[in-house]
């Protein structure tokens, strides 16, 4: 289990806690303690501290998904209970220092940041290795999607300095999903449309793709949200215009594509028998309503399909180089930044019972879009 979150009990004086969810009923929650060894680490191993990590809507998508789309995978909490395989660790994005390396050029006290699991500790693996980043390498995420277990050295990076660190959590994982929308979108003209209609307007991953799209010449951005949500959308300045629900229907038919985050197999049905064939394209991208319904069949207009980042990333790094998709996914980055801090208050919160609490709010939809939480399981 080194290569994994290190369960088993050792002689060591280093306790470390993971959290820890029922899969096929995500209500559930409980935290797990064990012990650690440096010692016990494998040449070219380290552990490492998870400092803080962000958790959002797009977390509880990885648990609803855990299984389709192999989210458990990524780190297999092994366990003492006779059900320990009917458990899982949700992955989140974070932070994280090194404490203890038998890496030749990784030293103690380095600064990571990557895919994390909700956990105080993880022992890691570094592979293919650069100045700036290193690929994880343990034998059981060989076969998972590979844009997740690349890790960023950040110790030097001026662009993940303290201040932009919790935005970066909460918001650069979803951003690049954002631009890779903008980026297929606009790759396939549009299909046709100068319309882009987003719902769960006020989700992260909706008004990052919406600033990058109102920025485009010719293309009309429209927001679909609740009716509580409207004044927090409009207030984005990133959409062109925001419509409620149960406006949907009123509005005019027009060519459009159609950028679904909410996951509302209702909502979908209503979008697509509405616009019908001036529907040009249609997508399914979060589970904001938490809806395990398929993207739907027989409905009119375009077949509605998943958009799974990785494959897109994958594309991309052949298309332009590993470097040129980093170069140009920073450049759109460092320009949303100074955004966020105007649209995001991060609230931060330490220990299992502001964890819990934080993880049973996104769960119920109860998170508010202006907050970002960044959460720590030390104490």
């Amino acid at each position: 289990m080194m290569s994994q979150i290190l369960t088993a009990t050792a002689k060591s004086d280093l306790g470390a806690t993971q959290c820890l969810v029922r899969k096929s009923d995500l209500t559930q929650i409980r935290f797990e303690d064990f012990t650690l060894k440096p010692d016990d680490l494998q040449p070219d191993q380290l552990l490492v501290k998870i400092d803080s990590f962000a958790f959002t809507a797009n977390n509880i998508t990885y648990a609803e998904l855990g299984d389709k789309m192999a989210y458990w995978g990524f780190f297999p909490p092994g366990g003492r209970t006779a059900d320990a395989e009917d458990w899982g660790v949700i992955p989140v994005w974070g932070f994280a220092d090194v404490v203890a390396s038998r890496h030749p050029t990784i030293a103690v006290d380095e600064r990571i940041y990557g895919f994390f699991p909700m956990a105080t500790h993880l022992v890691m693996t570094p592979g293919k290795l650069t100045d700036s980043s290193f690929v994880e390498s343990a034998p059981h995420r060989a076969k998972l999607p590979p844009a997740y277990n690349s890790y960023l050295r950040i110790t030097t990076e001026p662009t993940f300095a303290e201040p932009f660190e919790p935005y970066q959590a909460l918001l650069r994982p979803l951003f690049v999903t954002s631009f890779l929308i903008d980026d297929f979108l606009a790759d396939e003209q549009f299909f046709g449309a100068q319309t882009v209609l987003l719902s769960s307007a006020s989700a992260k991953t909706a008004f990052g793709l919406a600033h990058l799209l109102h920025r485009r010449k010719n293309i009309t951005v429209v927001g679909l949200t609740s009716a509580g949500n409207r004044a927090f959308v409009e207030g984005l300045g990133c959409y062109d215009r925001v419509v409620t629900y149960d406006e949907i229907s009123a509005r005019p038919v027009e060519d459009a594509v159609y950028v679904d985050f909410a996951g509302s197999a209702d909502l979908r049905r209503a979008i697509h028998e509405h616009y019908g064939d001036a529907l040009k394209y249609s997508c399914a991208v979060g589970l904001s309503h938490r809806e395990m319904n398929p993207p739907g069949k027989g409905l009119p207009g375009p077949k509605p399909l998943f958009f799974f980042a990785p494959d897109r990333i994958v594309k991309r790094s052949r298309d332009w180089g590993r470097g040129g998709l980093e170069g140009k996914l920073n450049t759109a980055w460092n320009d949303f930044i100074p955004v966020l801090q105007h649209w995001i208050r991060v609230i931060r919160s330490n220990g299992r019972s502001a964890v819990e609490a934080a993880y049973r709010a996104t769960l119920a939809g109860k998170i508010r879009p202006d907050e970002g939480h960044i959460l720590s399981l030390r104490d």
